[in-house]
């Protein structure tokens, strides 16, 4: 069985600050978030890792990223681009926006044929959160189903006070699978807990405290790749005449309909660990309190690739 790769999605690394090179260090070595993550996954038995960027960000990326690890871990890179469409498809005429996070891992097909991890490359997700998931690709596969996986959070553990967020919010059964999400772009804190707007702010539906949220950490055999690829040129059929500017194929709409149309499972994988982003420059602070007292109980040494 080939083992598990890790994808990671960068593709928009760096877009809330103009750049990735403005993408300040956590800590005083000069690590990102994404280092921790990566750290996690080869404590947890990662032994590949697929970074999918933008073709312009290559030089930075190897620069402050890639190089840095590349003795630690076998790196491939694979490029986002809106081109990269299906034969007898062409961009919209002033598209300027990514296709989406469902297109970012359709773009590393034909370089994955076992089981895939993917996640953000902003977000900590915690070293708990890579054990698990590698633990159930490492020992489940495809039945009459396909079988995924799905390390869900705490929705108050993933929230920031600096303003909105974007969460998958997930409804699970009594045995642990995942039976529905939605993408619910705007989340804030309110009230103690949390809410989103479907209306820019217009009216607010509060979140109960407790849910499962997505943070795009999912576990899939390579069965996924596939069921991306259709139902890509099935979102463009229908996209590109109604929202061909702005519509984005988003990953969890994709395995959402994978659960309607009862061909796939999803193990909700639970975690405790707390999120940790910079989303905004404001959270920059709290990342850094947090990652230095991570250090301070033994859980990362000071320098992560020394």
């Amino acid at each position: 069985m080939n083992k598990p790769v890790l994808v990671i999605m960068a593709a928009g690394m760096g877009s809330r600050y103009g750049g990735l090179k403005q993408i300040d260090p956590i800590d005083e070595q000069g690590h990102l978030i994404i280092d921790y993550s990566i750290y996690d996954a080869i404590k947890a038995g990662f032994e590949k890792i697929i970074f999918i960027i933008k073709k312009e960000n290559e030089a930075d990326f190897r620069e402050k990223i890639g190089d840095r690890i590349k003795d630690h871990v076998r790196i491939e890179y694979v490029y986002q681009s809106l081109d990269d469409l299906p034969e007898g498809y062409c961009v919209p005429e002033g598209r300027v926006k990514p296709w989406g996070t469902g297109h970012a891992v359709l773009c590393c097909r034909g370089m994955i044929y076992g089981p895939l991890t993917v996640i953000n490359a902003d977000d900590y997700y915690g070293r708990n959160a890579f054990s698990i998931i590698y633990d159930y690709l490492t020992n489940e596969k495809d039945r009459e189903k396909y079988n995924y996986a799905m390390v869900g959070y705490i929705i108050e553990n993933t929230l920031t006070d600096n303003g909105h967020v974007a969460r998958g919010v997930c409804t699970v059964s009594d045995e642990g699978y995942l039976t529905g999400i939605i993408e619910r772009t705007r989340i804030e804190k309110k009230d103690g807990g949390a809410a989103y707007t479907p209306d820019d702010g217009k009216t607010w539906i509060s979140i109960p405290k407790g849910s499962i949220v997505s943070m795009n950490m999912w576990g899939f055999t390579n069965s996924i790749l596939g069921e991306l690829n259709d139902r890509f040129k099935t979102f463009l059929d229908e996209k590109l005449c109604t929202n061909p500017l702005k519509a984005e194929f988003f990953l969890p709409d994709a395995v959402g309909d994978l659960l309607r149309e009862n061909k796939a499972t999803v193990r909700v994988l639970k975690t405790h660990d707390k999120w940790y982003g910079v989303t905004y420059k404001e959270d920059k602070e709290r990342v850094v309190k947090a990652i230095a007292k991570l250090k301070e109980e033994g859980l990362y040494p000071e320098k992560l690739w020394g």
